[in-house]
């Protein structure tokens, strides 16, 4: 089984398990999302990325960068990074954050996509991944929770060579 599942209750993993062994779990996260999204350069993923910035975190930091990133890859168990660099310049410390997407997801959904950006844009306020982390996350994409685990269903597809996308 999946290692993107391993967390999640025996019932939910055998009855992936059923779908892989059928060959249908694509043709069921297929039907579920119709279509790609067309971001596809960094400047629109930056802009995308600053509109929900922007709507749900107006006082956080600024980004300085919001980018696709060829060398994020799952081996990193990663989807995304977030990066803050700190540089002196003459008597101040003036702070960069960055945000790098898997380019991977240039390929899949929009609502996929955007789970992955308001999770790194939550880690602007919210260092660690616990509740609050998870709470803010819900604040700014209400089916958070149901995106993740469909990301992590067609992270299995993948694997499986079963992908719709």
């Amino acid at each position: 089984m999946s290692q993107y599942l391993a967390h999640y209750p025996v019932q939910v993993r055998t009855q992936v398990a059923a779908l892989l062994e059928a060959g249908t779990l694509g043709t069921v996260l297929a039907r579920r999302y119709q279509a790609q999204h067309d971001i596809r350069s960094d400047k629109a993923l930056f802009d995308y990325a600053m509109a929900l910035k922007n709507r749900f975190l107006k006082r956080s930091e600024p980004l300085s960068k919001v980018c696709f990133d060829d060398k994020i890859s799952l081996r990193q168990q990663a989807l995304g990074l977030h990066t803050s660099i700190s540089r002196v310049q003459g008597n101040k410390l003036k702070a960069k954050r960055e945000i790098r997407i898997a380019s991977m997801l240039k390929q899949v959904p929009e609502p996929l996509l955007r789970m992955v950006v308001v999770h790194e844009l939550a880690h602007l306020k919210e260092r660690d991944h616990n509740k609050a982390f998870y709470q803010l996350c819900c604040h700014m994409e209400g089916d958070y929770h149901q995106l993740e685990f469909d990301l992590r269903l067609l992270l299995t597809a993948i694997d499986a060579g079963q992908s719709p996308f």
